[in-house]
């Protein structure tokens, strides 16, 4: 299963740990929304690539 984390901020250690937690044995990537040049028309491809997409907020 292949897992994208997409966070509005730079995670802190709980949820790093968490994200770890649940992507073990998993393809996972992260897509954060806290850079100003975040490129949208990725976000929608990765979305669309992936099983499981997780929230931070």
């Amino acid at each position: 299963m292949k897992i994208l984390h997409v966070f509005k901020k730079e995670p802190d250690d709980e949820v790093k740990k968490l994200m770890e937690v649940m992507s073990e044995g998993e393809e996972s990537k992260q897509f954060g929304l806290d850079k100003a040049d975040a490129n949208y028309e990725e976000l929608i491809d990765l979305i669309f690539a992936h099983d499981k997409v997780v929230t931070w907020w």
